[in-house]
């Protein structure tokens, strides 16, 4: 067994300098971690919510998700948020139904502002057999987002990227059964009879 002898040990290395005591370093302000995980969740709860407004046709939760001065340039369309709405929910008709999943998210905060580019995989069923209603799309939201006087974080400015597309072949599409729990566009989906069920007052 090694022992340690007296000759091994040195003299305690100094301390690091403490903001607290030091002079050198009382003016000297350090990002709150707490603080930036806190704008960090609001921020990805953001996406989601994003992501949920549109699968459910629920353009008040859209609108929500924006300053209303944003842009957007999705796809084929770029303008301000409102003709971005507008357009997008136009296009949305066109589906039986959507999914957004939403995977790898990167998130750089700088005081109210930060930029988030958040992966994604956007599913879209139609009963038209038309292989462009129903096709699968890889993109990335690539987006500015800003806290302002109501302290609440709001995309101020997105980009969407697209970067793959594929669509099934004929006859790939396994249908819903009939006796299974399905996703409706309205209110009357699942998740809004939910969360009626929460107490807002906790």
């Amino acid at each position: 067994m090694y022992r340690l002898q007296a000759s091994h040990i040195t003299a305690t290395p100094p301390c690091l300098p403490n903001p607290r005591t030091d002079p050198t370093l009382r003016n000297v302000s350090a990002p709150d971690p707490i603080a930036a995980l806190l704008d960090k969740q609001e921020i990805h709860e953001l996406v989601l919510r994003y992501c949920r407004g549109i699968d459910r046709f629920d353009r008040p939760a859209v609108e929500a998700c924006f300053h209303p001065d944003a842009t957007d340039t999705h796809g084929s369309f770029t303008g301000t948020i409102t003709e971005f709405i507008d357009w997008a929910f136009r296009l949305l008709e066109r589906y039986d139904s959507t999914m957004h999943l939403v995977a790898n998210q990167l998130i750089t905060l700088s005081g109210d502002r930060a930029v988030t580019e958040t992966y994604g995989i956007a599913y879209h069923r139609s009963s038209d057999p038309d292989p462009r209603r129903n096709l699968t799309v890889g993109f990335r939201y690539i987006d500015l987002m800003e806290r302002r006087d109501d302290r609440v974080w709001r995309i101020a400015e997105r980009v969407a990227t697209t970067e793959w597309v594929t669509a099934p072949a004929e006859g790939n599409q396994w249908p819903i059964p009939a006796d299974s729990a399905v996703g409706v566009r309205s209110t009357e989906d699942p998740i809004h009879q939910f969360l009626a069920r929460l107490d807002p007052s906790t």
